[in-house]
């Protein structure tokens, strides 16, 4: 490993630069700063050895680009693309955003917007249930969703007029990219020909990989590593260790053991894409409720929780879906390999726990309980809220519980959520308010004595 030949006066250096190419996976001049590409240019002959022999993981780094090309064990919902205003992609964000990339990989040295919509339009026709009209304002406000999600990568940067303009109005307004090719090329780059997959399974990772590599992946990827998900070779890897003491040395990351499992804590707080702790009303209700449901789970005069196995892994129910939106006239059916039956949606969940041991159980925290919390929370904090969760209590809660979800502190079931171990570490959360300092009255009624 090439972190232990590293001095310990430059080791943070190396550190941050093995961070940001995790965090970020494509590092352009720009993005995500100005300092990241030269930082990564410094360690790029190490970090290519560490993440390659760590994770199994492929770094090309070049004057222009770093590319990571990393491994996915399962398919994973909780980490989609984002729009500027921090949304989530929906499948036509992501369509478009893929036949953008096959446009701009056509086109020459600029391009502007409404051309690109034009490119968009016609090979949209070609792929059922996609379609791109420029006269609906929908359809205009994904579109440039997905331009701006490439602009911020670099793969095209603005060279004059305004992309909103043109959301607004395209008889009216009008935007001109100049196109980086370079960073094109580096989007796009699959471990497979697509034309010969008829499921996304081929893109996954051999499920002969080392188990060692398979777990520290999940250490980096996940927000907590459970044994109880992995299989038997698997848990063994995550007791070792030196199996999270190789993921420290390379990221800086500090292991928070368990008996359940281990945590990567990040100091730094800029590996993970969603952060927890964070500001916001979202985060900080759902800061709040892990408390509470921590609290309720080990205090000893409540009445004992149900206990119950988690519920299978969306991964075979993403792989369907997914394999059921592959356009078949894209395939070279001469050459397509079939999805092994090993991992077929029918299959056993790959999440399942090894053969020689039991599924853990996990208290149950019923809906009625979590909505009666909610509504306590709000009723002591609501007037430090922002206004739109004030007003819409059922969706602040929906949205901290599926953050919560998303952070593997608790998992969604049927009739509530089950309280995973890690949430613990929320236990006894303490709340400072502060009150905003009131406006001077410009027109006072006390008289002003003299």
């Amino acid at each position: 490993m090439r972190a232990n030949e590293i001095s310990p006066l430059t080791l943070d250096s190396y550190q941050r630069a093995a961070r940001v190419i995790l965090a970020n996976h494509l590092v352009t001049a720009d993005y995500p700063d100005r300092v990241a590409l030269p930082l990564l240019r410094r360690w790029a002959t190490e970090l290519r050895d560490d993440l390659l022999e760590l994770f199994g993981y492929r770094l090309e780094v070049t004057e222009t680009t770093a590319r990571l090309f990393t491994v996915a064990d399962r398919l994973d919902a909780t980490a989609p693309a984002r729009t500027g205003t921090d949304r989530d992609f929906d499948r036509h964000r992501y369509a478009y955003l893929a036949l953008c990339l096959a446009a701009l990989g056509r086109a020459g040295n600029q391009i502007t917007l409404s051309e690109l919509a034009d490119h968009v339009t016609a090979d949209a026709t070609q792929v059922d249930g996609v379609e791109l009209s420029t006269q609906r304002a929908a359809d205009r406000d994904a579109f440039v969703d997905a331009v701006g999600w490439l602009a911020a990568r670099g793969a095209i940067a603005l060279a004059d007029g305004d992309a909103g303009g043109w959301a607004a109005n395209p008889d009216a307004g009008e935007a001109l990219y100049d196109i980086d090719r370079s960073v094109v090329v580096a989007l796009f780059r699959p471990p497979r020909a697509l034309q010969h997959l008829v499921s996304v399974e081929g893109l996954l990772a051999d499920e002969t990989a080392s188990p060692a590599r398979r777990v520290r992946r999940a250490l980096v990827e996940r927000p907590v590593v459970y044994a109880g998900e992995l299989d038997d070779d698997e848990a063994l890897q995550l007791a070792l260790p030196r199996t999270a003491a190789e993921v420290e040395k390379l990221t800086g990351l500090v292991a928070e053991r368990r008996a359940e499992g281990i945590a990567m804590i990040d100091p730094s707080g800029r590996l993970s894409d969603l952060r927890f702790p964070n500001t916001g009303t979202v985060a900080q209700v759902a800061l709040l409720l892990a408390g509470e449901i921590a609290d309720r789970v080990l205090d000893p005069d409540a009445p004992e929780s149900v206990r119950l196995p988690l519920p299978s892994s969306r991964h075979a129910e993403l792989l369907a879906q997914l394999d059921s939106a592959i356009p078949d006239a894209g395939i070279f059916r001469g050459l397509a390999d079939e999805p092994d039956e090993a991992t077929a949606p029918d299959a056993p969940d790959a999440d399942a726990p090894g053969e020689f041991r039991e599924p853990a159980r996990y208290p149950l925290i019923e809906d009625s309980w979590i909505d009666a919390a909610v509504v306590e929370l709000v009723a002591r904090f609501g007037r430090t809220f922002a206004a739109q969760w004030q007003a819409d209590p059922d969706g602040l809660r929906r949205r901290a519980v599926e953050l919560l979800d998303k952070q593997l502190l608790v998992r969604r079931t049927d009739g509530g959520v089950l309280a995973l171990p890690a949430l613990a570490r929320y236990r006894g959360v303490v709340v400072t308010v502060r009150e905003r300092a009131t406006s001077p009255d410009l027109f006072d009624p006390t008289p002003t004595q003299k």
